[in-house]
């Protein structure tokens, strides 16, 4: 582990610098560490984890889907308000539906919105190798699978209903509505991963022999990753220090087959811009490195519905609802609820 890394984690108790270094390929040990964080999460000096909880009912699940897989899920319910519409969030690579985003949830339900959220096969709570993406398609059809019943259960079957995609979770999204063109009445994608950024992609040469070595070897951390990259997540230098406490997100190189299937999955998606139909809300920062603010400002341009909306915000990074100054947290936070508030009148007034 690099002497940085160990710099970050100074500050944390003996036995919690001891998880978060353990090995957490497989889930029992991502359970483990979850429980041990889970008290010290919310302690954390971030603005997501003061917003406040009364009036919030939620529920964790674990259950076991089409393909044997034991798939963690959470949601987050309004106690006193009726529900507008309900809300189903794709998280980005390498991260977990229940640090960060357990913040974004509760001010959504508190805004009268039902939020449910998965962690995907091999992220989060989840089984499987952390971090492996054997195949896009049927990651893909997990979450569809999973927000399917949700949305079948007679007490959400007249609500609107709305995705929330982050990052490669905005890829993810943009696919459940290619599998399903009609079922849903908007997408708000943050920083959606449509195309990754120059900085992301190896060397040409270096592509074809890691693409090759792939073929034998998916499992291997091998893709190399740049250290201004690493830098250039979250913008708020205070917000950076916090990210080690969000011990689930997986911290290592990106495995081969991993990386070869989500620069499938983007090129093909380049191709597809056009048949995007739903109601749109493309939000991005400017400044952002990982995913490229062009291919959303394309996405906006190509997407084949008349209701899109694009915003882009000056000087921010690639986490919009995690790492940039409070201000702009709030801010982004805002005009999601601003936009769902508008969407779900209209649907409703039908």
């Amino acid at each position: 582990m690099a002497a940085a890394t160990i710099q970050e984690i100074q500050d944390m108790s003996e036995e919690l610098r001891n998880i978060y270094l353990s090995n957490m390929d497989e889930a029992p040990a991502r359970r483990r560490a979850r429980e041990a964080f889970k008290q010290t999460q919310f302690a954390i000096d971030h603005c997501l984890f003061k917003l406040p909880v009364d009036g919030v009912k939620m529920k964790e699940v674990y259950e076991v889907n089409s393909r044997g897989l034991e798939i963690f899920s959470k949601s987050w319910l309004p106690e006193r308000s009726p529900l507008k519409a309900i809300i189903c969030y794709c998280h980005g690579y390498a991260d977990t539906c229940t640090f960060y985003f357990e913040g974004v949830a509760r001010k959504l339900a508190t805004s009268g919105y039902g939020v449910f959220a998965l962690d995907y096969p091999g992220f989060g709570l989840s089984d499987g190798l952390h971090g492996y993406i054997p195949s896009f398609e049927n990651l893909v059809n997990d979450v569809i699978e999973h927000f399917s019943k949700i949305k079948e259960k007679k007490e959400y079957q007249d609500l609107p209903s709305f995705l929330l995609g982050e990052s490669m979770g905005g890829a993810i999204a943009l696919n459940i509505h290619f599998e399903q063109p009609t079922a849903w009445d908007g997408a708000a994608l943050i920083a959606p991963l449509c195309k990754f950024a120059e900085d992301m992609i190896p060397h040409w040469l270096l592509k074809q022999i890691l693409i090759g070595v792939a073929k034998v070897l998916p499992k291997t951390k091998l893709v190399p990753q740049k250290e201004e990259v690493k830098e250039n997540i979250y913008r708020d230098v205070k917000k950076r220090k916090l990210a080690p406490y969000n011990v689930l997100l997986y911290k290592d190189k990106p495995r081969l087959g991993t990386a070869l299937e989500l620069l499938k999955a983007t090129q093909e998606l380049e191709q597809r811009l056009e048949d995007v139909s739903l109601p749109l809300l493309i939000m991005h920062g400017e400044a952002d490195i990982i995913t490229d603010p062009s291919a959303s400002k394309a996405l906006y341009e190509k997407a084949n519905a008349k209701d899109k909306k694009l915003c882009l915000y000056k000087d921010a990074f690639h986490t919009l609802l995690e790492g940039e100054p409070d201000e702009t947290i709030f801010h982004v936070l805002g005009d999601i609820i601003s936009w769902l508030d508008d969407h779900s009148s209209k649907k409703n007034k039908h």
